[in-house]
């Protein structure tokens, strides 16, 4: 690939500026897969757990291990992985219909939750059995950096209404609030609980596993959810997503997967029991790898005076990143740089289109080897002001740098 002397210099002064902090990601990586493993080891994983079950799925010791090893890893009580899970969206969909009933009140303490969700909440009239459906309300507060007055404002909510759930959403989706560390998160639940102490805490966890040494189950989520195309699949799961928490509450999303009395029972693996158990185990790695080009994305913006969420030197508590280009040209160009990078479908020009569950036309940049998988190099953003692109993924930080580097340089030729 050939690149201006602009781009490679500033590429060189970027690489730099990252050492630092790539040395601190390596730590957390070897961390985190000291902890995986240990779960592998525990559970006696071998090969007879890959093996392929088919109609009900009865006694498939590999999906029950698979269970078990998340549930290890994430210091809960149990978990539900499963391949038919077929979003982050329809995962999180499951646990919220799992433990919620008719007249049942949410609360978001992170504002309005990332657009695919829009239509579970509230599908405004179309009948496709929402929450607002069946009389289940959702109400939100916007997160503030201010804790005295965010604080306030929870506190307030509580007192006046009872809430069966606190829901909360760890990465940022397509606002530039801070992502939430599993920290912060243990202390809004805590806070919470200390109002109510029937509350149920759930997590939308996307983009964020492995980010850190601790999920916000070790702080104290009742519920934590996401999706195996993204961090914990490692680039190898095909497909799928996962639940885990405390055991009845895992339990409850069980049956909504399946059917009542049935639960974790049955589903046949279909023989893809092996990618997902590569999938978490190579999921610390590649999630460090992510980390990285998100660091060497935002310090080489921030060259060309760019403004970048968070800073390259800044605590990162997802893999996502955010570059604000203000211009709509502009961010055609990035997700077309990165795409003109990407192993697959490296000769295809992504164009902005009306994506079903979004109410901006999105344009978005994935040359992967999983169709919308998020844990390889990607790019996307809404067609609105200030036209910002979000930058998440890299299963390889060298491959992913050269992505960054050719989204760069389109960027930098139309600026």
């Amino acid at each position: 690939m050939v690149f201006s002397k602009k781009i490679k210099t500033a590429s060189d002064k970027a690489l730099e500026m990252c050492k630092e902090i790539f040395v601190e990601i390596k730590k957390i990586e070897e961390y985190n897969q000291q902890k995986v493993l240990k779960s592998f080891i525990k559970n006696e994983i071998s090969e007879s757990h890959f093996v392929e079950t088919t109609g009900y799925g009865y006694n498939d010791r590999g999906r029950e291990k698979l269970d078990k090893v998340f549930a290890d890893i994430f210091e809960c009580e149990d978990a539900l992985v499963r391949h038919n899970f077929v979003s982050g969206t329809h995962t999180l969909s499951t646990a919220l219909f799992g433990i919620l009933r008719p007249k049942d009140k949410v609360l978001c303490v992170t504002g309005i939750p990332y657009d695919t969700l829009s239509d579970v909440i509230n599908s405004k009239g179309k009948n496709y059995g929402s929450l607002n459906d069946f009389d289940i309300d959702f109400e939100y507060i916007d997160y503030n950096k201010n804790e005295d007055i965010y604080f306030k404002n929870i506190k307030n909510k509580l007192l006046k209404n009872k809430y069966k759930l606190l829901y909360i959403q760890r990465s940022r989706g397509y606002t530039l609030r801070d992502s939430l560390s599993s920290k912060k998160i243990g202390d809004i639940i805590q806070f919470a609980k200390s109002i109510d102490d029937k509350i149920i805490s759930m997590v939308d966890n996307c983009y964020g596993e492995f980010a850190e040494k601790h999920e916000p189950t070790h702080f104290g989520a009742d519920l934590i959810a996401g999706s195996l195309i993204k961090n914990p699949g490692g680039g190898i799961a095909v497909s799928g997503g996962y639940i885990a928490g405390k055991k009845k509450f895992v339990e409850q999303c069980a049956y909504r997967l399946t059917a009542p009395g049935i639960g974790k029972e049955i589903g046949a693996n279909f023989g893809v029991n092996r990618s997902l158990f590569m999938g978490i185990l190579n999921a610390p790695h590649v999630v460090a790898e992510a980390k990285k080009t998100a660091v060497f994305a935002a310090a080489l913006f921030d060259i060309f005076g760019y403004e970048v969420y968070p800073k390259y030197n800044e605590t990162r508590c997802d893999i996502v990143q955010s570059i604000v280009l203000q211009k709509p040209e502009l961010l055609i160009n990035f997700c077309k740089g990165i795409q003109s990078a990407s192993p697959i479908d490296s000769f295809v020009s992504p164009e902005p289109w009306d994506m079903p569950g979004y109410e901006n036309k999105i344009i978005m940049a994935a040359g992967t080897f999983v169709s919308g998988s998020s844990i390889e190099l990607s790019a996307d953003g809404p067609l609105k002001s200030p036209y910002t692109v979000w930058v998440q993924g890299g299963t390889s930080f060298y491959c992913s740098k050269l992505g960054i580097m050719a989204a760069a340089e389109k960027v930098i030729d139309q600026n």
